[in-house]
């Protein structure tokens, strides 16, 4: 699915055709000068993570967003916690340990899990990427539905090789990472860290369990890039990336393949498609759209060239986590043990949309009519910092694998996130930003 190279030419003899002789040694060469462009981008990644000095960085650093220790953990009471969160409580339930569980998509699918009686131990490292208070009130949220959420970061190593002493998971569902295309430009560091390094070592820890969890992770619409072809299908291309953060994801869907071959771990990446609903993340466009209307601000809806529009297959959240919830229901046993693969393991791509993209300047028009506030619109040519025209979902393989079907239209969508909202941030209790 990932592999798109085409295959080897047929056999031939070099001596009769020069012609055929210098074609081979183009390819030779044009094969060399791809290896050595992908070389330079992973030491470029590595040099920014590894050897950026903090100084150089022009966004103030929380420290705790890069000490993997800074919180406590462990001990007789906390172990219980965790025990009693991942414990299983219906029939045919699942264990599930959810990283980025404080996050947006991250507290939805906790919930839905808990609800339905499965085992479920959150994790998340509560960064400051965006308001932490609103990451504090979806925990407050899940601790009331049951789930326990441990304070750490996913590179910690120690930290995840005892959760996983603690709780035999089943599954994992990896969805902490360092989302926004923009902000890649000001701080690439954050990326390498939580994308690929994170990623790494969540995996290591995975393929060293016994038993090995089965494994569904969040990859990104932002892996097709600059492919024009549309709707995005999981066949197509995804070697033009736009963008830092779509090259981490595009990598993160590399290493994984690396670790199902080699380790037999199973795993199931899914391109999440512009997702949006209530408790949402304040970096997305409809929810600083909705702050900036109501304060009289002027906003910026971006447009191509000869006015064409900017559309996104915005995908309600609900619908999301039915996807993320069918892939974990169906996502077959890891093979390996002991950090050995003893057979070939189930690997998996789904695009996840709602296959109906709409232009950015409509939302805006839906916003307005359910706020009641006319938007101060500031038309401008869409900048050259990693967003991509328009994304358009292919969802035929996630409907008849996953049973996927969204439900959502962005109308319906849009009203329960409003309604949300002003209810969170009603009588000024909490700055919007």
């Amino acid at each position: 699915m990932l592999k798109h190279i085409p295959s080897t030419p047929g056999k031939f003899k070099m001596e009769k055709s020069p012609y055929i002789h210098n074609k081979s040694r183009w390819h030779w060469h044009s094969s060399i000068m791809k290896l050595t462009f992908w070389s330079f981008i992973f030491l470029g990644l590595i040099f920014i993570f590894f050897f950026r000095s903090p100084s150089s960085n022009p966004i103030p650093q929380d420290p705790s967003r890069r000490s993997l220790r800074t919180h406590n953990w462990g001990g007789p009471a906390w172990e219980k916690g965790v025990r009693s969160s991942a414990r299983i409580r219906s029939r045919n339930g699942i264990s599930v340990l959810v990283t980025g569980a404080a996050g947006f998509v991250g507290t939805h699918v906790s919930t839905a899990l808990k609800r339905r009686g499965d085992g479920v131990l959150g994790l998340d490292n509560f960064n400051d990427y965006y308001d932490p208070s609103l990451k504090r009130a979806r925990q407050a949220l899940l601790d009331r539905t049951g789930v326990f959420v441990v304070e750490g970061d996913i590179n910690d190593s120690t930290l995840l090789r005892k959760l996983f002493e603690v709780v035999p998971f089943t599954h994992v569902m990896h969805l902490a990472a360092q989302a926004g295309v923009r902000y890649a430009m000001e701080n690439p560091s954050s990326y390498v860290h939580s994308n690929i390094a994170g990623l790494v070592s969540l995996l290591e820890a995975c393929k060293s369990a016994n038993p090995q969890p089965a494994i569904v992770w969040a990859s990104s619409s932002s892996v097709y890039g600059l492919n024009s072809k549309v709707p995005f299908s999981e066949k197509d291309r995804t070697d033009q990336p736009a963008s830092l953060y779509a090259a981490t994801k595009k990598a993160g869907e590399e290493i994984a393949h690396t670790y199902n071959h080699i380790y037999g771990l199973s795993l199931t990446a899914l391109r999440f498609f512009t997702v949006y609903g209530p408790w949402g993340r304040p970096d997305m466009a409809y929810f600083f759209f909705t702050r900036d209307i109501l304060k009289g601000k002027t906003i910026s809806i971006f447009e191509v060239a000869n006015h064409g529009t900017v559309a996104r297959d915005f995908t309600y959240i609900d619908d999301i986590v039915k996807g993320c919830l069918a892939a974990l229901d169906t996502a077959e046993k890891s093979t390996g043990s002991g950090g050995k693969k003893k057979g070939p393991a189930q690997f998996r791509v789904y695009n996840l949309g709602n296959t109906s993209p709409v232009p950015v300047s409509d939302l805006v028009s839906i916003l307005e009519r359910l706020l009641k506030v006319d938007a101060k619109r500031n038309v401008m040519k869409l900048p050259q910092n990693g967003d991509v025209r328009f994304t358009h979902a292919n969802i035929s393989l996630a409907q008849r694998e996953l049973g996927y079907k969204p439900s959502t239209d962005l109308q319906t969508g849009l009203k329960k996130f409003v309604r949300w909202y002003l209810s969170y941030y009603s009588g000024g209790k909490k700055a919007a930003g």
